[in-house]
């Protein structure tokens, strides 16, 4: 029997009849359709506000500091309402799925704008308001949730291939993966693409759309990115690399292991520091993810 999951979609293009809306509402009833419970968050449908500011945070005319401020009022309960409703969706989800198209090799700003005013210090990242535990990657909060990209992109699928111009997927969407999902402790699966998204045609649609559902059905089985933890021995104290750890090579597929994992979060008592090698160097990706 299937368990049953809640998860959180959050959504960013304008327009519901695109292909992303399209995806997005064939998506989200598959997981439906399973007995899931789906959370959304639909940025343009809501109105979302991306600008982080001190309204309501800071009297009028106060230095606004950033960091200090929005943590205070995080961990006063004192933060616009907007912002409280969309990380008590993140609390309450097993998963999120973050789907957008890819403009301008990012994310849409009003998308941006949704984890800078939703990821602040005290409830993603900083020190945990309780007990001063470190909180990024395995000490993440987010520990246990899982999380996939779903996006779209004008590029040819040989373009963010390992040899691409427009830089391997997985690479090119790193600050993403790497310096959201599993600086804040998720798991962050290999994102599914869409490229060519302007040439797609009933017949593209409909092998995307098993592809996509495919990916979810995996949501919770197939394993994560295998980022490196920070606190077990591969990094100096510096944030770099340990020089034991693959020795003479560079690039952002050192801070990846060789073994892929299904799980993550917090390491079990009494893990070794500087159990790893330089044998757990990973292989660059070999191809783009979910070619059409």
């Amino acid at each position: 029997m299937t368990t049953k999951h809640t998860i959180l979609w959050v959504s960013a293009h304008p327009e519901a009849e695109s292909l992303n809306g399209s995806l997005r509402a064939d998506g989200i009833r598959h997981l439906l359709q399973a007995g899931h419970e789906i959370i959304e968050s639909d940025l343009y449908g809501m109105g979302w506000d991306p600008v982080l500011s001190g309204d309501g945070i800071v009297p009028p005319g106060d230095h606004f500091r950033v960091t200090d401020d929005t943590r205070r009022a995080y961990i006063e309960a004192k933060l616009p309402a907007d912002v409280e409703r969309e990380q008590q969706k993140i609390l309450a989800a097993d998963a999120v799925v973050v789907q957008f198209p890819l403009w301008w090799y990012g994310m849409p700003a009003i998308l941006k704008g949704w984890f800078d005013r939703v990821f602040l210090s005290g409830f993603a990242f900083g020190k945990d308001p309780h007990d001063g535990r470190r909180l990024r990657f395995e000490n993440g909060p987010f520990a246990g949730k899982r999380a996939l990209v779903v996006t779209t992109l004008g590029d040819r699928p040989a373009s963010i291939g390992p040899r691409g111009k427009s830089g391997e997927l997985t690479e090119l969407l790193f600050g993403l993966l790497h310096g959201t999902f599993a600086y804040t402790g998720m798991s962050a699966l290999e994102p599914f693409a869409v490229p060519s998204a302007d040439f797609t045609d009933a017949e593209s649609y409909g092998d995307h759309q098993q592809q996509l559902l495919r990916r979810l059905d995996g949501l919770f089985a197939e394993p994560a990115i295998p980022y490196r933890p920070q606190f077990q021995g591969d990094y100096t104290d510096q944030w770099e690399l340990e020089p034991s750890v693959c020795p003479g090579e560079s690039g952002l597929s050192i801070h990846r292991t060789a073994t892929a994992t299904t799980g993550g979060g917090r390491p079990p008592n009494g893990s070794a520091r500087g159990a790893r090698t330089a044998a757990a160097c990973a292989a660059p990706p070999k191809r783009a993810t979910q070619r059409s």
